[in-house]
Formats: structure tokens, sequence, C-alpha cells
């Protein structure tokens, strides 16, 4: 975008020489208005803007020291000042210092001087906007930080008061998140295809939130799904559009899926809960409605208050039979699984086999299933355990009555549970290290991995989360921003192509975790190292 240039003097064809002196557009600068006296270079700034003024001191009406004056004074605008004379007088000069003069500029103009100074203003200008985009950056990264720090259930008070100064805040909250609901095909698409969908999602929804876009996390890094996007609700929001909160979220959800006809949106509502202080308990539940949504009807929005529900003490629970159910799974014993899910089977029908019959009893036996995990492997993350499970199972095939489908999946689990079991890590971790070394810039995922290394990738994962004390996902990650680091130091490459070097193909995630890693911007980083 040209910068904006507003020419002042009374001569006219001074005016004229000006405005032809140099070739603006070449320089960056379109000139968008020749003033004839200051009174008329203040009415046109009062309705618009200007990047740099050039004004002759001496007009009749209001002269050039006025006019820096008035626009100083009265803050029309934030412009660089030329001051344009004919007398080497100190008088003028201490007044062009006095209002901020950049330039003063003695008659007549020399070409060679007019454009070292516009360049000079170039420069200063993209340095000023340069800081401003670091520092909004900052801003952003350390809120981040201290927001991760609550969804974790592990903020202090200075965390708490960081987001409370620096983010609209208020009474009933939830933490949502905002997917892309089609893994089979998210999985065929290329980083940049997803980066792009996620991105037009978050605009969309970005304009419906207005002034509470910051409510929005693209990039919350304690999430480890790439197809969600955070968002913090409060009571506020619903109603000051009048609206209840099943009739804000609904508009929401319509927002986020208008004009993404490649793939489902949903949104999955966390439980509520008092204030910000509680915010970890609804973003845990949220992650819980996750894994569960895969034996819920499908529809745009799930509560977690409303899908995930267990009540032992209604007759409709089937429990001895999931218990044997269980036992048969824990033991691997494949004819006592065929068995024990007849039994089940049986005792559903005899209730009808309801789909509220039928959720009863999976959210029953999920919550079992992953209890045994953990206590196969005490480093077990019940997300991930979850996420397998949901991956496996299918309601609907259980409501047609599909004996089989539940008979797989209860010995596909019972396997995973002997895996669970074994010292299977010596020297397959070693080798995941090592691939992440080599192809740290690629699309690495554990699913690849684990079939590479014949490992279920959620046992994988576990795993890795209890060598290395991180998930392998913030592991390859952190290994991306060192190595950019490094480049950033080592190299001239510009800042976009490190980012592509390392793996990041958009450039404000990429400076989103570099300032969650680092502490500051990769510019910053660059220029603080190359000082020292």
């Amino acid at each position: 975008m040209l910068m904006k240039v507003m020419l002042v003097d009374d001569e006219p064809f001074i005016l004229q020489g000006l405005s032809v002196i140099i070739d603006w557009e070449k320089e960056g600068f379109e000139i968008v208005k020749m003033a004839s006296d200051g009174q008329e270079a203040l009415d046109w700034l009062r309705d618009s803007e200007a990047d740099l003024i050039i004004t002759d001191i001496r007009m009749p009406k209001i002269n050039g020291v006025e006019l820096m004056e008035t626009i100083r004074n009265e803050r029309l605008s934030n412009a660089y000042i030329f001051i344009l004379s004919g007398y080497n007088d100190f008088k003028y000069m201490q007044a062009a210092i006095h209002y901020s003069a950049m330039e003063y500029i003695l008659k007549p103009v020399q070409k060679e001087q007019l454009i070292e100074s516009v360049r000079r203003v170039a420069a200063k200008t993209e340095n000023r906007i340069q800081e401003e985009i670091d520092s909004r950056r900052m801003h952003r990264g350390y809120l981040m930080q201290n927001m991760m720090a609550l969804l974790r259930g592990k903020g202090k008070e200075q965390n708490i008061s960081y987001v409370k100064e620096h983010f609209r805040c208020g009474e009933g909250t939830r933490y949502l998140h905002i997917c892309l609901n089609d893994l089979a095909v998210l999985e065929e698409m290329s980083d940049e295809e997803v980066s792009e969908l996620k991105e037009s999602v978050y605009e969309r929804v970005s304009h419906y939130l207005r002034e509470d876009t910051d409510h929005l996390f693209k990039d919350f890094f304690v999430c480890e799904e790439e197809y969600e996007i955070g968002f913090v609700y409060f009571d506020y929001m619903a109603q000051e559009r009048s609206f209840t909160e099943e009739e804000f979220m609904r508009a929401l959800h319509k927002t986020a899926q208008s004009g993404s006809e490649r793939l489902p949106v949903i949104l999955l509502v966390g439980k509520r809960v008092k204030d910000i202080t509680k915010i970890s308990h609804s973003y845990g539940s949220a992650c819980v409605l996750r894994s569960f949504i895969g034996f819920q009807e499908n529809k745009g929005i799930y509560y977690y208050e409303k899908e995930v529900q267990i009540s032992p003490s209604k007759t409709v629970l089937c429990k001895q039979s999931l218990d044997d159910l269980v036992k048969a799974i824990e033991e691997n014993d494949t004819i006592s699984i065929h068995k024990s899910v007849d039994a089940l089977f049986t005792e559903m029908d005899r209730l009808d086999r309801t789909r509220e019959i039928v959720t009863m009893n999976l959210n029953w036996l999920i919550f079992r299933l992953t209890s045994l995990a953990a206590e196969q492997e005490e480093s077990v993350n019940q997300d991930e355990v979850l996420s397998f499970i949901s991956g496996s199972v299918s309601k609907e095939e259980i409501l047609r009555g599909s004996r089989a489908h539940m008979r797989r999946f209860a010995c596909e689990y019972a396997e995973y549970l002997v895996q669970l079991r074994k010292n299977v890590s010596k020297g397959v971790l070693k080798e995941i290290e090592n691939e992440i070394k080599e192809r740290y810039a690629e699309n690495l995922t554990l699913r690849e991995l684990g079939q590479k290394y014949y490992i279920n990738s959620s046992y994988l994962g576990q795993i890795f989360r209890k060598r290395y004390g991180q998930s392998f996902k913030t592991y390859l990650n952190y290994y991306r921003i060192k190595e950019a680091a490094s480049q950033l130091i080592r190299t001239d490459k510009k800042i976009r192509q490190i980012a592509e070097d390392v793996g990041y193909r958009d450039l404000d995630y990429f400076i989103s975790r570099f300032i969650e890693q680092e502490g500051c911007t990769p510019s910053r980083y660059r220029k603080s190292a190359r000082e020292e």
C-alpha cells in the first residue's frame, strides 16, 4: 500500500514542481492532496489521513508553523512533517524541532535531498509498523501462555490477573472446541488445504464475534488437534445480542459452517463454570466430549451436560454383562469376549435397545475401559485412549444389532491392553527421535510412525510422553523452533523462508509458536542475537 502525501504551498508552480520532482510511486508514495494554504490543509485533515505532510513556512491565512501547532495540539494527524523554507532562520528551525518536524529543507528543493528524506520516512514507517506488529504478537503470545496455564488447571494468581487485565471476562463461562469434523477427509488433505480451511472458519467466526475476536484461538497449543479452534465464551456475549445461550451457540455454529460445504463444522461445548478461574474444568470436559461424539447422533452442537451422562442407578444399565465383558477384555479371552458381547446384546434387546439405552451402556463401558488402561500403564493419557475407542466403535452399528462389530472392537482393545503391558519402547523411541531430527520439516504424525514401526499409535503417544515428558507433537514443534532459531542467527534468509524450511506453511502460526517458546518474535530474536 502506498503512503499518502499532502503538499502545502501558496505558490502553484512550487506545488506542481514538488509533485513531479521525484517518482513518488516508485518510492512507495502517492500524492493525495495539494493545498494552497494552511487552512485548506487543516480542513482536509479533519476528514482525511496523510502519512507525510510537506509544507511551506510562509503562507497566507495559516502559516506552516501554525499548521504544525494545530496538527499536534488537536492531534489531527501522526504524519511525518517536512518544512520547506527559503530562509535559513533559527526561529523557524526551532519551531520545526518543537513540533517534531522530521526535516527542514531549504528552497530550492534538491531532488537527491528529497529522495533521501522520503526514503527515511519509508524506513521509519516500516520499522514502526513492524514494532506494532511485534508488540501485538507479543501481547497475544503472553495472553496465550497465561490462558494455557488456566486451561491446564495450573493457573497462579499472576496468570489470573494478567488474563483478567487483558481479556474481557464475565460471569458464566464455557470452553468450546470449534472442529472440522471429518477426520478421514482431513487426513487426505495437505497441510496447506487444512490451514486454509481452518483460516476461513476463523475469519468468519471472528467477524461474528466483533470486539470479542481475541477470545478465539486458532493456534491454541494446549490443544493437540490441528483441526480445532479454541473459544472462551462468557454469558455477556449472548446477552449483548439479546440471545439465550443456546441461540448464541446456534448462530455461532451457523456462521462457522457457512461457506464450508467441504466439511461439517461442529461445536463441542464444555460444561458451564462460574468464571475464568474455573475454566480448566470446562476445557477438560470439552476434551472428553471430543471423544464421545463418535457414539452420539450426528448434529452441529454438542453440550457436555447433555451428551456425557452416566446413571448407574437406572435399570437400563446392563451392569453384570458389562462387568463380564470388561473382565474378558482384560484377560484377552476371545471366547469369553464373544460370550459376553452376546449376553450384552441379548440384555439390551430385552430392553428394546433404544438409542438412550445404547448410549448409557456404551458410556459406562468407555469409562471402565479407560480406567482399565490407566491401571496397566500409569502414564496412559485418557484423551488418547478415548480417541482410540471412538475410532473403533460405532453406535449406529450397535443399534443395527452388529454383534460382530462389538466383538471386533473388544478383541482389538484386548490386544491394545497387551501392548500396554509390554515394554516395547526400547529402540522404537530412539528410532522416532532420529526420524524427527531427519524429517522435522515434513508432516510427521504418530499414525504414520506407528504403522512404520508396527506399534499402536495411541500407545506410541503414551510411551513417548512418558519418556520425554511431553507429547510427540509438542516435542516436534520444539525441535522445529530450535532449528528456526539457529537459522535466524546463521543465515540471512527471510523469516517466511525459514518458517517453510522447518515445516510451517502458516507464517502467523510459526511466529506465535516462536513467541511461545523463545519469548520474542523471530525478528527481535535475530536482532538481539546479532547485537550480542
